[in-house]
């Protein structure tokens, strides 16, 4: 069964190399051009493998799709297209529950690639396996896709859950940069930049921290990657 895309974007002369390129990859595609018409397809959400959304709309963004959607508690992958590289749009999207963000211009192979390999962690993380990963004070519930703080459930997006679970799972030992990006995005890592990660890393500090500052949890080492250390309850 071919994969279900929907995806908003108002540029028509984008969306002609979009639909061309994605129906041969072997995606079926529904288009919508603004986030009113967006909105109209919410209600059948789940019948989508995911979004892909454009941020700049003439009526909108396509961060309050994105924002509805979790709200509503779908974990469906979400992909953003933006014109722009800068770091307070990159938060902003992974705040609001993004996946991913490609910038314009992009290759339609590399967004096809992107997509695949979205597609391939959305899947992985929906076999549950029915087993608990404990470290410390930090308790990972793999069948329900939830982690838990001292005992209280944090609210992460699919991206920080993902990279809690590799640090977990790898707790005390030093994780480089590129086996992350290896491990959480394509295979070659060549579609992530450190900056992305960089992002990752501080939204998930926030979150698991006392004082991102200060980290107890999550550390820093410089010249290698990063690090998970046990802190007992």
């Amino acid at each position: 069964m071919k994969n279900r895309i929907l995806l908003l974007e108002d540029d028509v002369s984008l969306i002609d190399g979009l639909q061309y390129s994605l129906k041969k990859n072997g995606f079926d595609v529904d288009f919508v051009r603004s986030v009113q018409e967006a909105m109209t397809y919410l209600p059948e959400i789940e019948k989508y493998d995911m979004l892909i959304l454009d941020v700049t709309l003439p009526d909108g963004t396509g961060f309050e799709i994105c924002e509805k959607v979790r709200k509503n508690g779908s974990r469906i992958p979400i992909i953003f297209l933006t014109a722009s590289d800068e770091e307070v749009s990159i938060i902003r999207g992974l705040d609001c529950g993004g996946d991913d963000y490609i910038t314009k211009p992009f290759k339609l192979g590399e967004l096809c690639s992107r997509i695949r390999a979205l597609l391939r962690r959305a899947g992985l993380s929906n076999q549950g396996t029915g087993t608990v990963m404990e470290c410390g004070d930090i308790k990972i519930d793999l069948l329900g896709s939830r982690v838990l703080l001292k005992g209280k459930t944090l609210e992460l997006t699919a991206a920080e859950y993902r990279l809690i679970c590799l640090l977990v799972k790898n707790a005390n030992r030093i994780i480089t940069r590129d086996i992350i990006l290896d491990e959480l995005w394509d295979s070659t890592g060549d579609y992530v930049d450190n900056n992305t990660l960089s992002v990752y890393v501080r939204r998930l500090r926030e979150k698991v921290e006392t004082d991102p500052s200060h980290p107890e949890h999550l550390l820093t080492v410089r010249g290698f990657g990063y690090q998970w250390k046990e802190v007992d309850e």
